[in-house]
């Protein structure tokens, strides 16, 4: 399966450097932009198109498919990482309200999350998931996910097994990150071993 992600574009909260998590918000002006400028970037024959059910997600993968007649495919396992009590806020304003949590580098802790969001753990089990479950459906074919910059940095990590730059490296806003899936990827590549690595 030959992989497109697209991360969504700009929201005001990634304008202002903002958590957003499991926020539900569309898109800027600028973001627009970025989406517009995408679709040049993308290849010409695309057989299906899968999306996060965010609604900034959603607005990205309509702008790019307005004139198409492919149906867009909503996926939980793409939605971006919930990072609880952290969400909406800057880092600033996290450190400041939760400074218990902060000091813990709470949102890189393998199996620990803000309190009432998700670890990196629960996200890498559900897109791998996600990710068997797209090869599955389509092993030769061609699929463009939308979807954010957490789950987007997730998927280069697990498709290429090197978690060597996880933190260091990003998607941008209105961006895409190709990769190829094939079945030696499958449902028998145990994410839970990654309970040893030290990021």
């Amino acid at each position: 399966m030959y992989l497109y992600v697209v991360r969504h574009g700009e929201t005001q909260a990634n304008a202002e450097g903002r958590y957003l998590g499991a926020l539900d918000t569309g898109l800027t002006a600028c973001g627009i932009n970025q989406v517009e400028a995408l679709k040049s970037r993308l290849p010409a024959h695309i057989d299906a198109v899968v999306v996060s059910p965010l609604r900034r997600a959603q607005q990205t993968a309509q702008i790019i498919f307005d004139n198409s007649s492919l149906s867009l495919r909503a996926m939980h396992a793409f939605r971006e990482r919930h990072v609880g009590v952290f969400e909406g806020l800057t880092q600033t304003e996290a450190r400041a309200r939760y400074p218990e949590l902060w000091s813990q580098n709470i949102t890189r802790q393998w199996n620990l999350a803000p309190t009432g969001g998700e670890s990196i753990a629960a996200v890498f089990i559900r897109v791998q998931r996600g990710l068997c479950d797209l090869l599955a459906d389509y092993p030769q074919q061609v699929v463009v996910l939308v979807a954010h910059g957490f789950i987007a940095k997730t998927i280069r990590a697990l498709v290429r097994r090197d978690f060597s730059d996880f933190f260091d490296w990003q998607l941008e806003n209105g961006a895409v990150l190709s990769l190829q899936l094939t079945d030696n990827f499958g449902i028998d590549y145990d994410v839970r071993a990654l309970l040893a690595v030290r990021f």
